[in-house]
């Protein structure tokens, strides 16, 4: 039964009664750049040399100085449709989350050991989007700090080790996620030996495509053979990490049941599922406020990790969980405490999110939205044969660009292509995906139908125009 505690302190809250029993865009940027004094042309340069500091369009770079809505302003006042950042979930400088920010902080920002009515408040509007079981909160400040302190509660919880992740995975920038991210540390350290890797469920190009008759079972399965195989050599299994929709990995929707079916065997194992929300949860899949629920009402995660639109901006990442994983972490006799997670700030904030959410309906917005975009793109995937696969649910949409519709070859220089001729169009897009050759769709939750018709006006245009050079490029070459 819910209930609504007292006001309390501390980074964590349980706010239930006991009861039965988860780079990117957001993406890496340029961190490092401007900060020793040099102008910002010159700290651009020396950025491009330096293989550690990214940004993007590295050879024209956009430098952004205002933002509302949907839209991006450079220095030169050009407004620029953004359909790639879900950071800013309900939009750009959101005046009633900027003002919620500016009232909370006249009055009071300090560290959550003391009691006060926002972590509280929040929290138990958290819940209230949530299934029963997950009734324990730890607030943070980013996704990577959300899914560290997830790891750390499933080993206290299990008394396990190893972590069953999936192909091309991105949990985090911390030194703990780096492990467990395929995605990059087969381009640091490799795999250790307690982390295991199992096939990514992409029923486009995966090892199960559209045409197997039962995708979800064969993908956990896969799952199934790889904690056996870990067993079989004496390792024990504490999680198993996803995204609820891999968005590294290119834009992937996982079948139906997969995620039910997996949990069966990693909680077979002794293990826990947690569910990566950062990227995709808060309406954004339109059907459901959290991505993981597409999966069916049966199945729940043990725990959730969320961050990136949590804030809107603003430096704010929570953890939610079940009281048994909670009560096993609170036996190592070492605290739990974030200076600045939980803040009245932070909280003020994250309320004043659901609040937009709520009153600008965005989740339905997300689901209307997305699927005019998805019609939209679909009908371009018939017209254009470089368009291999459209895929997404809500304001999460991939667009898989292929050589050849057959092999479904990565078309990589072509995409990298589109985005750069988009930006002169002023859309900004990038893309994701192993071959860096997936369209990845994630603005903020404002974009309009109108927004979607242009750019798929612009996307046309550029396609046809990318078509036409190739026919005449086929008709210059000398004939055998």
């Amino acid at each position: 039964m819910r209930h609504r505690p007292g006001s309390h302190g501390l980074s964590q809250l349980n706010l239930r009664s006991p009861g039965p029993s988860g780079d990117p865009a957001g993406s890496e940027g340029c961190s490092g750049c401007a900060q020793d004094g040099t102008r910002p042309s010159e700290a651009h340069a020396a950025c491009r040399r330096r293989s550690s500091c990214r940004l993007f369009y590295p050879e024209a770079p956009v430098k952004v100085v205002r933002g509302r809505g949907q839209y991006l302003y450079d220095e030169q006042g050009a407004e620029y449709l953004d359909c790639v950042n879900n950071v800013a979930h309900v939009g750009h400088c959101h005046p009633l989350v900027v003002q919620a920010a500016h009232e909370q902080n006249q009055e009071l920002n300090t560290n959550s050991r003391y009691l006060h009515d926002n972590i509280v408040d929040y929290a138990q509007r958290l819940s209230e989007t949530l299934p029963e079981q997950l009734c324990v909160f730890y607030f943070l400040n980013s996704g990577s700090e959300a899914n560290d302190l997830a790891l750390r509660l499933a080993r206290q919880y299990t008394g396990h080790q190893d972590v069953v992740v999936l192909d091309h995975a991105y949990h985090g920038h911390l030194s703990s996620l780096i492990d467990i991210s395929p995605y990059k540390f087969r381009d640091l350290d490799g795999q250790k030996e307690w982390v295991h890797v199992a096939p990514l469920p992409d029923t486009y190009r995966g090892r199960y495509r559209e045409d197997h008759p039962t995708p979800a079972v064969a993908y956990a399965n896969e799952v199934g053979r790889v904690v056996s195989s870990a067993q079989e050599k004496g390792r024990k299994i504490a999680a198993f990490f996803a995204e609820s929709l891999p968005s590294v990995g290119g834009q992937i929707i996982p079948p139906a049941g997969y995620f039910s079916l997996v949990a069966q065997h990693i909680r077979g194992a002794g293990a826990v599922f947690v569910a990566d929300e950062i990227q995709v949860g808060f309406g954004r899949v339109g059907k459901h406020f959290w991505a993981f629920q597409l999966q069916g009402e049966d199945f729940v995660p043990d725990i959730v990790t969320m961050g990136k639109s949590i804030g809107n901006g603003h430096p704010v990442a929570c953890v939610a969980t079940t009281r048994a994983v909670s009560q096993a972490f609170e036996t190592t006799g070492v605290e739990y405490f974030n200076t600045f997670g939980g803040s009245p700030v932070s909280c003020a904030v994250g309320l004043a999110v659901l609040d937009v959410l709520e009153k600008e309906q965005l989740q339905a917005h997300a689901s209307c939205v997305g699927s005019f975009l998805m019609e939209l793109l679909q009908q371009q995937k018939e017209k254009h044969p470089i368009i291999g696969d459209v895929r997404g649910v809500g304001l999460f949409i991939g667009v898989d660009l292929v050589k050849d519709q057959a092999k479904r070859t990565p078309a990589t220089e072509e995409a990298d292509y589109l985005v750069s001729r988009l930006k002169e169009n002023y859309i900004l897009l990038s893309t994701d995906g192993p071959g860096r050759n997936v369209l990845k769709f994630k603005p903020p939750m404002c974009f309009s139908k109108a927004n979607a018709e242009h750019v798929v006006a612009k996307l046309d245009a550029i396609l046809t125009g990318m078509e036409e050079t190739l026919r005449s490029c086929e008709t210059l070459r000398p004939q055998a």
